[in-house]
């Protein structure tokens, strides 16, 4: 089955790195149609997956992320074309310059190919993952996770049918039918059908796809994100991006999952933080320095643990630092390199922690949560990477491309 799916890519593929931009906007227009005509069976399969959720005992938070509703599939039908309305990529000439022998060269542009896709129970990934492929030139092979494949079996047929509707080929969006993990391994050493391989979930998953994978891996992160109240913060300023940040939507990499507050600033402004986020709904998981500030507040006490985990809930970790560097060092060692911010006034604090955290996004006095393609202008996005290989930060079209150089000359011969 996989070698078929291959092999059907890889001509998908060969044709759209020849389609034009109109032909392939087209045929977003008409998946984003399709998926609006044919929201009555979208729905009724997300109930049969929500129903099977529920069962097995998954979270609030996760089926949150699998629930499927008529705005929610509208926003995908949209996302879709927002994606026709970006600028192509492909054919971009990226420099140019002639040669003393007369050459002229070009670095232009082009599809990456065929790129394969495992994700989890977030089945608008589905829509996003094969409406960026698409306006790039590729073709995709998508494998979602066992919670959502009702979903995303009728997603995709959707979103084929709007293909072939634009008179582009079916294959170009393809869905592995089967969830196994046997099947799942097999995608990851497909090196002579996939171009690349992005996974797109938990820790766990993006290890295992990082540590099986034959293929070469785009890897994307896991969001351990951070904010710091420096010395110099605006409580009010810091209260509103703190709970913003962690309440606003918990269950995607974005979201905050630890707050570092400086001790100069920790007696005025630690009471009114824990309370805006206690108000949210938010669960504390305090150092001990923290809870002696909190008299008579239900909060939880930090494990090492606590500081390296990726909550995706309503849980934040909460530490008391004693110096901007602490602060600084702190999410070195536990962060993962996804969004970190910071919240001062001061703007030598603001400058050194631009200049020493390492992330794919860092922010002064903003939420963690514009780490989004959208949000950054950048249309629907394929994951947010953490590495720093080809792209980082969110990957939208240009991170789905690659480059060829195209060499014109006049019968030149080396000697």
């Amino acid at each position: 089955m996989l070698e078929t799916m291959g092999k059907q890519a890889r001509a998908a593929a060969r044709q759209l790195a020849a389609e034009t931009t109109q032909h392939k906007n087209d045929a977003l227009y008409a998946m984003a149609e399709q998926l609006k005509k044919q929201m009555p069976a979208i729905l009724q399969a997300n109930g049969q997956d929500m129903e099977r959720a529920a069962q097995s005992g998954m979270s609030a938070s996760m089926l949150d992320r699998l629930k499927l509703s008529q705005e929610r599939i509208a926003a995908m039908a949209e996302g879709i074309r927002q994606v026709a309305a970006l600028s192509d990529p492909i054919g971009e000439v990226m420099e140019g310059f002639r040669r003393p022998n007369g050459l002229r060269i070009e670095k232009v542009r082009v599809p990456l190919g065929v790129i394969g896709i495992i994700y989890e129970a977030r089945p608008n990934v589905t829509s996003d993952a094969a409406a960026l492929c698409l306006k790039a030139g590729n073709a995709v092979i998508l494998r979602g996770g066992k919670e959502a494949i009702a979903s995303n079996t009728a997603i995709a047929q959707a979103l084929r049918d709007g293909l072939e509707a634009a008179s582009l080929p079916r294959d170009a969006v393809q869905l592995i039918p089967d969830t196994s993990r046997e099947t799942a391994s097999k995608l990851m050493r497909m090196n002579d059908y996939l171009d690349v391989l992005i996974p797109r979930g938990g820790a766990g998953l993006i290890r295992t796809v990082v540590q099986t994978a034959t293929v070469p891996v785009l890897e994307t992160g896991t969001g351990n994100c951070h904010i710091y109240v420096d010395a110099a913060a605006d409580i009010d300023m810091a209260c509103a991006i703190t709970v913003n940040a962690k309440a606003s939507r918990p269950s995607v990499c974005n979201a905050a999952e630890t707050l570092l507050v400086h001790e100069a600033i920790a007696p005025a402004a630690l009471p009114r933080l824990a309370d805006s986020l206690i108000q949210a709904g938010v669960r504390l998981h305090v150092c001990p320095r923290c809870a002696a500030l909190l008299p008579g507040v239900k909060v939880e006490q930090a494990t090492e643990e606590d500081w390296a985990k990726e909550y995706l809930d309503y849980d934040m970790a909460v530490r008391m630092v004693s110096s901007l560097d602490e602060a600084i060092d702190h999410i070195a060692r536990y962060g993962t390199g996804h969004s970190e911010c910071i919240v001062t006034d001061s703007q030598s604090a603001a400058q050194a922690f631009t200049d020493r955290v390492d992330a794919a996004a860092v922010y002064v006095n903003a939420s963690t949560r514009f780490t989004d393609g959208g949000e950054f202008g950048l249309g629907a996005e394929i994951g947010i990477s953490t590495q720093k290989l080809h792209a980082r930060g969110p990957m939208g079209l240009r991170e789905l491309t690659t480059a060829k150089y195209i060499v014109t000359g006049s019968g030149q011969i080396r000697g």
